[in-house]
């Protein structure tokens, strides 16, 4: 089983290069990251170029996945109700990320029902989880107990990311199981969910125009 950190920012988003960060990544147990200013492949670990869009509306959402690079795992930045039931129907999208930071029901049984048919993931990011205290962390991980509830019922996938900045920030896979642990997630859930990117990449559709 290959373990995937699904969202890195190395250097010029971040402060470590790509190279030191896949170096890190592997000694944190990882196969392969996601990054936002490259890819190729560097100390043994497989680097998946990414891009994260993030979007005002539908329609510039559209015209950010229409611009993707070929092959390009497509991230989006959530929003409200009805921007992320738009961008999980969305084809050429892979992942929805930053529904930690979204309101309570951004992300509900209709856009849980949509994933699903359409296998796109919701990342959960370790970011929020590590770096904030009190009420907002637990505001936090609140919400991905309720977004976990909604991949019980309809089955999604799920991406997990450091979104690391820098190789300080990196966790081995072991910390990832713990953190995840702290709303719910089981040893066996967050390991396929370290292993779900190839099977995100697998089928990439022609993007459509939703609504």
């Amino acid at each position: 089983m290959a373990y995937t950190d699904a969202c890195v920012h190395p250097y010029p988003d971040g402060d470590t290069t790509l190279s030191r960060m896949a170096l890190e990544a592997r000694e944190c147990g990882f196969d392969r990251i996601v990054s936002t200013t490259g890819s190729g492949e560097f100390s043994g670990v497989q680097v998946v170029q990414g891009i994260v869009i993030t979007a005002a509306n539908v329609r510039e959402m559209t015209r950010g996945v229409r611009r993707a690079p070929p092959g390009a795992l497509v991230m989006i930045e959530a929003g409200d109700e009805g921007f992320n039931r738009s961008a999980v129907a969305l084809s050429g999208v892979h992942v929805l990320r930053g529904l930690g930071r979204a309101g309570k029901h951004a992300f509900d049984h209709v856009a849980a029902r949509i994933a699903s048919d359409s296998g796109v993931a919701v990342e959960v990011d370790l970011a929020p989880v590590i770096t904030l205290r009190g009420r907002e962390r637990q505001k936090v991980l609140q919400r991905y107990a309720d977004l976990l509830v909604l991949q019980h019922h309809y089955d999604f996938p799920l991406t997990v990311a450091s979104n690391a900045r820098s190789c300080l920030d990196l966790r081995t896979v072991r910390d990832v199981v713990g953190l995840c642990s702290l709303f719910g997630m089981e040893e066996e859930e967050t390991l396929s969910a370290l292993s779900s990117v190839d099977g995100l990449r697998e089928h990439p559709k022609p993007v459509q125009v939703v609504g």
